[in-house]
């Protein structure tokens, strides 16, 4: 393991560690779910995660500010 880039920990396997902070309630929410779904709250994290980035990767206004912030780096390697 080593630190990668803006300080996350990251395996040979490639996987990134993290962490999030939650309050008390969305804490016990997700331990509830993962715990009827008897999964791991990783687990749920990630299937939320997965399911939000879909979610988001469909609507225009996010596909906009992509484009624009691919517009914009490359603007800034051209110099």
């Amino acid at each position: 393991m080593f630190t990668g880039l803006g300080g996350m920990i990251v395996s040979m396997s490639g996987q990134k560690a993290m962490t999030i902070r939650l309050s008390a309630e969305q804490a016990d929410q997700l331990e509830t779910v993962a715990s009827v779904e008897n999964q791991a709250v990783s687990d749920v994290i990630r299937a939320a995660i997965a399911s939000h980035i879909e979610q988001v990767s469909q609507d225009e206004k996010f596909q906009e500010g992509l484009r624009y912030r691919i517009e914009r780096a490359q603007g800034l390697l051209r110099g």
